[in-house]
């Protein structure tokens, strides 16, 4: 292969760059593409075939179905690593040791409690606000306790911000479903695990000891995990950009939180519960919202089957298949909306519209009948998607930091009117 590209406009030729990535993918490097062409731009509307930077974090490839951070596959580390070991490993790009990541969880511990004038803001909103709302403003809000800035050339500031965001997100999380639930606020306990604090801190009644449920514990481990990064996605190139104006690792986060919040994003889990309750409000007839699926001139969107990037099945929907039937499974419940969810997953993996065009359960749909099942409140499965994702977002803003990378600042084509002189207001 060339190692330069030709590129021909008005006549003129120009070559670019080719730059080949460790898993061989081809880009094409147009940085000085506008200045060599005196204007030239591109236009790629969702940045579809446009590569905004390079990462060393998160290697995707959707036609293959393959997903591996820092060069370790997914099924491996869902198997084998627990999450704030996957949390080290994209954050500082190599798995800890033994005596690193006691350290890690020992800081992130002294940095869990979060500031009681927090609990000022929480109590101004009202019971009924989208939880993920309050977890945006409430992580915004962290700035204002935390005012110093993180000097990225410091090593030492750099892990300190980073373990004070990763004890203090869990509260927030926990903050945001007991505001929703009317419990009172919770700290839980220093001296269990990250996960198993994170349920305890969200499900612990006042009047009742809280019981830890191991099958419970290792499904929210692996959906963490299996949601930690996912590469150059709307959320994570959102935090690249604000913090690419130097704002703020909290406030960077807050944004990232925003962009989750979205039904084709983040939402897309709660999407799929909504989607399974209408369903059942319906008579809970599957068949019939399977050829609703299948009539193009049907507005019905399936939720939860298939997936933007992966052209195959999702890696991650294989391994938390397993976790949701051990959920249910254990849990033994009787929910006539996780039924019409198995439903819908054994035709759609037996129907051969959505068999040939590879139109399988995705995470999404795995991880809502998850928490359903667990008693997590549907407008809250979006917020445990924000808190999986959280080391990609630190990570993905660190690396950006690290690199220099220059503030995102896109170009466009302009379509609206050419210049046209000013008509005072009684002749318009």
């Amino acid at each position: 292969m060339s190692n330069t590209a030709t590129l021909e406009v008005n006549g003129e030729k120009y070559e670019f760059p080719i730059v080949t990535g460790t898993e061989n993918e081809v880009a094409i490097d147009i940085k000085k593409l506008r200045g060599v062409t005196g204007g030239v731009t591109t236009i790629d509307p969702g940045y579809k075939n446009t590569g905004s930077c390079t990462s060393s974090i998160t290697f995707l490839d959707g036609e293959k179905g393959i997903l591996r951070y820092g060069g370790y596959s997914i099924e491996e580390l869902a198997e084998k690593a627990d999450f704030l070991e996957v949390a080290f490993l994209l954050i500082f790009g190599e798995l800890p040791t033994k005596e690193e990541l006691d350290k890690f969880y020992s800081d992130i511990k002294k940095n869990s409690i979060v500031d009681e004038d927090v609990k000022k803001i929480l109590d101004a909103f009202p019971k009924a606000a989208h939880p993920m709302g309050v977890l945006s403003s409430l992580t915004s809000a962290l700035t204002a306790f935390n005012p110093d800035a993180v000097d990225v050339n410091s090593e030492e500031d750099m892990y300190n911000s980073v373990v004070r965001i990763l004890g203090k997100f869990p509260v927030l999380v926990a903050w945001a479903m007991r505001k929703k639930s009317g419990l009172p606020l919770d700290y839980g306990d220093k001296n269990l695990g990250y996960v198993e604090n994170i349920l305890k801190m969200m499900f612990k009644v006042p009047n009742e000891e809280y019981t830890q449920n191991k099958v419970l514990v290792e499904a929210l481990d692996k959906l963490l995990i299996l949601h930690a990064d996912h590469e150059q996605n709307c959320s994570t190139s959102t935090v690249r950009i604000v913090g690419s104006s130097h704002a703020g690792l909290f406030a960077s986060i807050s944004a990232g939180i925003s962009a989750l919040w979205g039904p084709l994003h983040g939402g897309a889990n709660q999407a799929v519960l909504e989607m399974l309750e209408a369903i059942k409000e319906d008579g809970g007839d599957t068949k019939k919202y399977m050829a609703k699926a299948k009539d193009k001139s049907d507005p019905f969107r399936l939720m939860g089957f298939g997936h933007r990037v992966y052209k195959n099945f999702d890696p991650r929907a294989k391994i938390i298949k397993v976790a949701a039937d051990e959920v249910l499974g254990d849990l033994g419940v009787e929910d006539p909306v996780l039924e019409i969810a198995k439903g819908l997953e054994k035709e759609a993996l037996e129907d051969q519209y959505f068999v040939d065009r590879k139109l399988y359960p995705n995470v999404d749909f795995y991880s809502g009948i998850i928490y359903r099942a667990m008693g997590i409140p549907t407008e809250m499965f979006t917020v445990m998607f924000a808190l999986g994702r959280l080391p990609g977002w630190i990570a993905q803003w660190r690396e950006m930091r690290l690199n220099k990378e220059p503030i995102g600042r896109p170009r466009q084509l302009y379509t609206g009117p050419t210049e046209r002189a000013f008509k005072p207001i009684e002749d318009r």
